[in-house]
């Protein structure tokens, strides 16, 4: 195991007042707990509430750097009926940190609810960047960078084909996510759209068993 540098040692760090009121949106590892920025560390530490988009993984976080404080849960389940109460609490004046299970909030995860609330009720919001799986894949795919498209889930049902084959027509580098059950189906109906094609498959990133699949479809 790596270990940290004593300056992440929370107890000899001098944490930030953070303001009130104020909804921070922050970015937490996609695999490996180590990719996690100091300032997000110290905002963690700072706000009066998390919400997370499952309490139990991002505990394993929080327990990591030594953080504790209060959870409710945020996702795609519960996030109409809770963003009402989050409103409410950041009106009050307390600091609320939105965290995904991992990489970026809002990045086909929750948070787009939320944020459009806070902003309607003139609140104050703070992203605090880091990780996001899909920027780590595309710099090693070797495909072109200069411009490309992010797909995010394609359609599970209805509408699937329908969207691959407005994608046929795109120049640009396409980026999808897509979960393991389902990347060979997913692969198969692209070639059927697409043509042969060069692809990239890129697993497990930033984890022991992380793996580029680089070549055809």
């Amino acid at each position: 195991m790596i270990h940290l540098p004593k300056i992440c040692n929370l107890r000899k760090v001098t944490l930030p007042a953070l303001n009130p009121g104020t909804l921070y949106i922050v970015a937490t590892p996609i695999g490996n707990i180590e990719d996690i920025s100091y300032r997000a560390i110290k905002v963690l530490s700072s706000v009066d509430l998390i919400a997370a988009e499952d309490t139990r993984t991002t505990k394993i976080l929080l327990d990591r750097y030594s953080i504790s404080k209060p959870m409710v849960s945020y996702f795609s389940y519960n996030e109409k009926q809770r963003t009402p109460r989050l409103v409410r609490d950041l009106l009050d004046g307390k600091s609320i940190a939105l965290v995904s299970d991992a990489g970026t909030p809002g990045i086909s995860d929750p948070a787009h609810r939320l944020v459009a609330s806070a902003i309607e009720n003139s609140i104050p919001i703070i992203p605090i960047p880091g990780p996001s799986a899909f920027l780590p894949a595309l710099v090693v795919s070797g495909l072109p960078t200069e411009s490309f498209v992010f797909e995010g889930f394609l359609p599970v049902k209805k509408g699937r084909k329908t969207r691959l084959e407005f994608l046929k027509s795109e120049p640009r580098t396409i980026i999808l996510y897509e979960s393991p059950h389902r990347i060979v189906r997913t692969l198969t109906e692209i070639r059927t759209a697409f043509g042969e094609r060069d692809v990239v498959v890129a697993r497990e990133l930033t984890k022991q068993f992380e793996t580029i699949y680089r070549g055809t479809i």
